[in-house]
């Protein structure tokens, strides 16, 4: 496994078009980008392909001034929905990004059946699209301290929405942040998402700096992915304590055993 650099967390004290560099600077390979709408797909291609980075995660446009973070879930805004994953799919079709995060939204207030049968609609939807291009999509819980009234908290409810469709272009993606700010057993929750994760991240729960694996067993979980079927990227979504090269001596203990490279 290696590591991948979250540039919306990790270098958000610089412009955008130092980002890149910095990362690139600081030893990584890949990068993960939350939102890269800003700029035409053409110029995060170019500033990708300059810095020798592969993007390797984005997530569907949060629709701005909503509060909603993310549409698939929100009854009522379908078509809202179908612009804004045209817009991420041709992300990362031109950057050659293999996985789009949809974002299933705030939910709070709206009629839980009626928003399940959206998410699946709309997922129906976005899979036919993504159907013979190289990207999978993921569904990721978000913890209720940090994202209450979001449609799922929990890796499990996310699985469920997995097991609906049964696709290999539809995948969880576990976020050991958001599992440990819901007091889940990590061993446990991994073990329950075997062959279903399609991406990881991490970061420490005091804050959302650097992770301490010494901490809520994270050395063990994350040195168990490979031993479960995950064997690719963890994106860093933290913000730095300090400076990020630095502070990237929280991974020392995953490369003596040999999980990281």
């Amino acid at each position: 496994m290696q590591l991948a650099a979250n540039l919306s967390w990790m270098y958000r004290h610089l412009d955008w078009s130092d980002r890149f560099a910095a990362a690139a600077n600081d030893g990584f390979t890949a990068v993960e980008i939350l939102q890269p709408y800003e700029q035409p797909a053409g110029w995060y291609d170019k500033m990708l392909r300059q810095h020798g980075l592969k993007l390797v995660l984005l997530n569907t446009p949060v629709a701005d001034g909503t509060g909603r973070l993310g549409l698939a879930a929100i009854p009522g805004a379908e078509a809202d929905f179908h612009t804004a994953f045209e817009r991420a799919r041709a992300v990362a079709q031109e950057t050659g990004c293999g996985r789009i995060h949809v974002m299933a939204g705030h939910v709070e207030g709206l009629d839980a059946q009626a928003c399940r049968a959206t998410l699946l609609h709309n997922l129906e939807h976005a899979l036919e699209l993504v159907e013979h291009d190289r990207i999978v999509l993921t569904l990721e819980a978000l913890n209720h301290a940090d994202v209450p009234g979001y449609f799922y908290h929990l890796p499990s409810q996310a699985m469920e929405i997995l097991r609906h469709f049964d696709s290999p272009h539809l995948r969880l993606q576990f976020d050991f942040y958001h599992c440990v700010k819901e007091s889940l057993n990590l061993e446990r929750e991994l073990h329950a998402a075997a062959g279903s994760i399609g991406h990881v991240q991490i970061a420490g729960a005091r804050g959302r700096h650097e992770p301490d694996l010494s901490r809520d067993g994270l050395l063990d979980a994350v040195a168990s992915l490979p031993h479960l079927g995950y064997d690719s990227w963890i994106g860093c979504e933290y913000a730095p304590l300090a400076d990020a090269a630095e502070g990237l001596a929280w991974c020392e203990p995953l490369k003596r055993r040999g999980v990281l490279q």
